[in-house]
């Protein structure tokens, strides 16, 4: 999918988008452990997830996943030139993430409102990141500004 920009008003209620999909590899997450600090064996040591973890093998971080899952959503085009501002989030990990997983992103509008502001709204979206098995691992309400249509900041 590769749009140019949703605007408000095109943003529907119940409207879904979908991503591409990304597969994360073990080079992802090393360069994003190491990068943030996220030094834990539970991301990096195998043998530590196989004799005292019940996944037995390393897991995704969750903020690697969400960070994924929001390139994901902006390469999908939807907020090109559109989207002014993030306002916030609710996140819920619903299972691990690891290396191997492949992610995609259900971006569903769940409301829309208007703001004092004429050239914009406020849009808020449930996404649900889903894996190579149809299995949601992450989900998150995201509340985003989107700027409105050209000329719809002049009063009737």
């Amino acid at each position: 999918m590769s749009l140019e920009g949703v605007y408000f008003e095109d943003f529907a209620p119940e409207k879904i988008f979908k991503t591409n999909k990304r597969t994360i590899t073990e080079t992802d997450l090393v360069n994003f452990t190491t990068l943030c600090g996220f030094f834990e064996p539970l991301f990096l040591d195998q043998g530590y997830v196989e004799t005292k973890t019940a996944f037995g093998r390393r897991i995704v971080p969750g903020a690697l996943s969400l960070a994924y899952a929001e390139g994901l959503t902006i390469l999908s085009g939807i907020l090109h030139h559109t989207g002014m501002a993030f306002l916030g989030m609710d996140l819920q990990v619903l299972k691990p993430v690891f290396v191997g997983d492949t992610i995609g992103v259900e971006v569903e509008v769940i409301e829309k409102r208007e703001t004092q502001k004429l050239d914009r709204g406020i849009v808020t979206f449930r996404h649900r990141v889903i894996n190579q098995n149809g299995e949601g691992v992450l989900e998150y309400k995201v509340k985003r500004m989107i700027r409105r249509k050209a000329g719809s900041d002049i009063k009737p």
